[in-house]
């Protein structure tokens, strides 16, 4: 990793918390879809131990509302209600997460911030909020549906995070 990157990851960890709890705050309502799926990431070995140790130590509510998984079942991936809150692990590391103008706060998309001891980037999306852990040895990705409340979700994952995956860099 090269000096520019891991500086910029340094500014994004403490950058912009403020704006990141007005963005989570800021919820619309949208159409459902009662069916839950999710792409399965491929990480490489290490990093697919931590996403199942993470697995191992993801709460039974999230925001609320019960587990109930993704198809295809994998133990990289995991879902809560009805629209889903989806979580993937072993993702690949968000482009956003190096852009200067997200760690300046000139990307009104993306802003940087921390719930609970863990650092997180989130993305405005059309149908919500992408949400990606940030000095953590492996990626985790949030997937929040709009109308639903990402702060309780971040609050209720932040535990499991803490103690699956060891703040670090990703490799």
């Amino acid at each position: 990793m090269n000096s520019f990157t891991h500086r910029h990851r340094r500014v994004l960890r403490l950058s912009r918390l403020p704006a990141l709890a007005l963005l989570i705050t800021a919820a619309g309502c949208s159409s459902a879809d009662d069916s839950a799926s999710a792409a399965v990431p491929s990480p490489d070995a290490k990093v697919a131990e931590l996403c199942r140790n993470l697995d191992k130590a993801l709460p039974a509510k999230v925001g609320g509302e019960r587990r109930g998984d993704p198809e295809p079942a994998s133990a990289l991936t995991a879902a809560w209600g009805s629209p889903a809150i989806i979580l993937r692990c072993g993702v690949p590391q968000p482009p956003k997460m190096v852009d200067p103008k997200v760690a300046e706060g000139r990307d009104s998309d993306a802003v940087a911030g921390g719930v609970n001891g863990v650092d997180w980037l989130m993305e405005r999306q059309g149908d919500g909020h992408r949400f990606t852990t940030a000095n953590r040895e492996a990626y985790v990705e949030v997937q929040v549906p709009e109308g639903v409340d990402s702060s309780a979700a971040l609050i209720d994952l932040a535990p499991a995070v803490k103690k699956a995956i060891p703040a670090g860099i990703a490799s």
